[in-house]
């Protein structure tokens, strides 16, 4: 029996099952291949969802559904928590046994790690995981005027474009609460812009200046002071706050640095269009934990696992396979409460975002709700 073990329950992880096992349906039927899926948690969570929670727009219970729900029923489905990956031997060692494989896909996502900025933790707020979206929830309820800094604390990071959304929505949000005039935004962003790509930003600079919202660039944050209310940044600077909306630096998941697989930021070694993990024929990677140069978004993990899907069932058929990533991302990018852009692009296509509209922001909301049939393969 062949065996193929994906690593991961997020939105990879599962996509990745749910198409690939339509394909090899047979062989699953009659015994030739077997594919678990190992998650160290029994339910999904639907993370650009908190971007929304903390503004009482999405509740927690829309946020979170059981993980064996959203699997085709011939996945074996494994809650345990993965230690380490032995390439070798080519098994998966867990917390409470060991799961073989001749086939792994890794999907084992990112994770934010905040202690890495002395002070973040005591003074900072961030939306990037449960926790800090309902503490983040909890201050802006009770904000009622001053300075707010969102900053950019290393990259890569999750979802690229959710430092501009959170600006451009807080804008509105304290417009609606009647204190924008009291309040300052501050944006700050680690390069010589306010974003990566010189499309979004020739679109949605101007929309900063027209909002009166502040940005700083080249800042790169090195350490809080949290008596002070002060980011100190590795270029001398100084810049005050009230309230800090931090992006928290990202790292690959524990397992795999512990494993030896990644780079130095706990990235996974890639294939940019194959999506094999480089130095192994039966190892593939998607979504956030690979190192390629693309954005670790949803939309990015959604299109790398059809290409996942289709070579693996080609491999299992004794097919060489073909199928090639093409860096293909879509993202939405909330531009304020009721209105939205869209960017999409891949390598050899630049983004060009269109006009923000209510429409697209509709369409997103729309996506919001559906994403749990995207989650089942099915959308």
């Amino acid at each position: 029996m062949k065996k193929i073990v994906i690593l991961g329950g997020g939105v990879g992880g599962t996509l990745t099952a749910n198409y690939l096992t339509p394909k090899i349906g047979e062989k699953i039927k009659n015994g030739e291949v077997e594919i678990t899926l190992v998650s160290e948690k029994p339910y999904q969570s639907y993370q650009p969802g908190y971007l929304y929670l903390i503004f009482n727009k999405m509740g927690e219970n829309e946020l979170k559904k059981d993980l064996r729900g959203l699997l085709d029923p011939n996945v074996r489905f494994v809650v345990d928590r993965a230690v380490r990956i032995d390439t070798e031997n080519q098994k998966v060692i867990c917390e409470n046994g060991t799961v073989n494989y001749d086939y792994l896909v890794i999907a084992t996502g990112s994770r934010i790690t905040p202690g890495e900025i002395p002070g973040l933790v005591e003074s900072g707020h961030w939306f990037y995981d449960l926790e800090g979206a309902k503490k983040l929830r909890s201050a802006l309820a009770k904000f009622n005027g001053g300075k707010v800094v969102v900053s950019m604390m290393g990259i890569p990071h999750k979802c690229p474009v959710a430092p501009l959304e959170v600006t451009f929505i807080l804008h509105d949000f304290l417009k609606r609460r009647n204190i924008r005039e009291k309040s300052q935004i501050v944006y700050t962003y680690p390069i010589n812009r306010i974003f990566t790509m010189n499309p979004v930003v020739e679109m949605l600079q101007p929309m900063f200046d027209e909002r009166g919202i502040e940005y700083r660039t080249f800042f790169n944050p090195v350490e809080i002071n949290p008596e002070e209310k002060k980011i100190i940044t590795l270029e001398g600077e100084e810049e005050s706050f009230d309230l800090l909306i931090a992006i928290p630096p990202h790292r690959g998941a524990k397992v795999i640095e512990d494993s030896g697989l990644g780079d130095k930021g706990g990235w996974v070694p890639t294939d940019k269009y194959t999506l094999k993990v480089e130095g192994y024929d039966n190892v593939y990677a998607v979504g956030d934990a690979t190192n390629l140069p693309v954005s670790k978004a949803g939309s990015v993990a959604h299109f790398q696992a059809e290409v996942v899907a289709e070579n693996l069932a080609a491999e299992i058929e004794g097919i060489e396979p073909t199928a090639m990533f093409n860096g293909k991302a879509f993202c939405f990018i909330e531009t304020g409460w009721e209105e939205a852009t869209y960017i999409w692009f891949d390598y050899t296509t630049p983004p060009q975002p269109v006009v923000p509209s209510k429409f697209v922001h509709f369409v997103k909301i729309a996506y919001n709700k559906a994403y749990w049939l995207t989650a089942r393969g099915l959308l």
